[in-house]
């Protein structure tokens, strides 16, 4: 029973690392800027990562990782197509959506660690801990290119 809840949480994480993939995917695609694509790539490499961590312990724990995406993600995918259709490829607003993504990841790995850490052991927390750092640094990188472009357009 405990075994199922742990694979529940940590399949929680694979699904919001999908939708960080899928979201940065799309981003790239809505991006001419050489730039912005690296910087998205990085990102998908930062969630490629994290998902094959957290399937190969779910694997080890006798479950089957997701290959799911959240159904919000792939709403707000179609959305920021949707979005960058009408405004031409606005970067800002690009840029907009991918944090918005950033901070639905980060409240996820917030919500695991906190709702069910009993369920969790020493090593799962430590590779959820680094993993939720790393997140967190993107987020933080992808804010500071944010301002730096909002300010860039006020100039």
């Amino acid at each position: 029973m405990e075994t199922d809840i742990t694979i529940d949480e940590l399949n929680k994480l694979v699904e919001i690392n999908n939708d960080r993939i899928e979201g940065y995917l799309t981003a790239s695609n809505e991006t001419e800027e050489v730039d912005l694509k690296a910087l998205f790539e990085k990102f998908v490499h930062v969630s490629e990562n994290c998902k094959q961590e957290l399937s190969s312990e779910i694997l080890r724990l006798g479950g089957t990782p997701t290959k799911e995406t959240k159904m919000s993600g792939k709403v707000y995918r179609t959305w920021m197509d949707i979005k960058s259709s009408v405004t031409g490829h606005n970067q800002i607003s690009i840029l907009n959506s991918c944090e918005y993504g950033e901070e639905q990841a980060i409240e996820t790995y917030e919500n695991v660690v906190n709702e069910n850490l009993e369920y969790l052991s020493v090593e799962q927390k430590t590779m959820i801990s680094s993993q939720y750092a790393l997140i967190k640094a993107n987020y933080t990188w992808l804010k500071s290119i944010i301002e730096a472009r909002k300010q860039e357009t006020t100039l």
